[in-house]
């Protein structure tokens, strides 16, 4: 295990504060520096970047980005047991480390960042939110996003769906969302004896780019046609879709998509058409129906 400073060993600060490790906060602490540096090293060049973590836990990845030279660092942890942990980091960083005890899935995280300053998030997530969190990073607007790259821990099985191609088992709305505005990769595998306590999954970091200018859609849209798509994923897409309220067929039709084609046989642009199609089908119908 190599040292990234001169601070305590990772075991030492998790015995000096008391910070056993909360199932109820999803965490399970990385000790091995040699992986943090790895995770921090996968987003890529830190320099002028504010670099926003969440979940830093006794900091053992905060310090490996710390280490990289960004020029600054915001975590968000909710465990008021590990916020003196981490003040020793920020006073071993002078004015480069920011510490905020709170919700990571309340926080304004465009207000976290100065306006027109370059910014990335990397965190190894707690597993109890890191999808809601990665579905609001997603989701965020205006677009782009206010950060460059996110460099995100996971499950694996949460992984590969992020990352799932049409027609795997493991592509679904999760994929589509991710795949419409971004793009995603898993840079590595971390097996659970890295972790302690150790889960009992292995673990992978996913890198994820935003597309500056994703295909034009509105997302309530979009969301609304794969939820009706996936909910039925079994069923082919004339089925599946007529709880959306319009003719199916012509729907489908308008798309060049195959009545017979299930919902895990669509790319991402097929449902971004789908999606823009049924606005209009809607649009058309209110302005043409029937006078109250």
């Amino acid at each position: 295990m190599s040292a990234v400073d001169e601070l305590p060993p990772l075991r030492e600060v998790i015995r000096t504060h008391g910070l056993s490790a909360l199932k109820s906060l999803g965490q399970n602490f990385l000790l091995d520096l040699n992986l943090t540096s790895k995770i921090a090293r996968t987003a890529g060049r830190l320099d002028g970047v504010t670099v926003v973590e969440v979940g830093p836990g006794p900091g053992g990845l905060t310090r490996a980005i710390l280490a990289l030279g960004p020029e600054k660092v915001v975590a968000i942890e909710r465990d008021a047991r590990c916020i003196s942990a981490l003040g020793e980091v920020a006073a071993h960083y002078p004015g480069r480390l920011e510490v905020i005890e709170g919700d990571a899935l309340e926080a304004d995280y465009r207000a976290l960042v100065p306006a027109g300053r370059r910014a990335a998030i990397i965190a190894n997530l707690p597993y109890n939110i890191a999808t809601p969190l990665l579905i609001g990073w997603l989701s965020s607007d205006p677009w782009p996003p206010w950060y460059e790259s996110l460099t995100l821990m996971f499950q694996r099985e949460v992984a590969e769906r992020i990352v799932a191609a049409p027609g795997t088992n493991h592509y679904g709305r999760l994929a589509i969302l991710t795949g419409w505005r971004a793009s995603a990769r898993i840079a590595f595998d971390v097996p659970a004896s890295a972790f302690v306590p150790p889960p009992k999954v292995t673990s992978s970091v996913v890198h994820i780019v935003p597309h500056a200018a994703p295909l034009p859609c509105d997302l309530k849209m979009l969301e609304k046609v794969t939820e009706a798509a996936f909910g039925q994923r079994r069923k082919m897409l004339r089925q599946s879709l007529k709880s959306l309220g319009v003719d199916t067929l012509a729907l489908l039709e308008a798309t060049g998509i195959a009545p017979t084609e299930r919902a895990e046989q669509v790319p991402v642009e097929g449902f971004v058409a789908l999606a823009n199609t049924w606005a209009e089908m809607r649009a058309t119908a209110r302005r043409d129906g029937p006078a109250s």
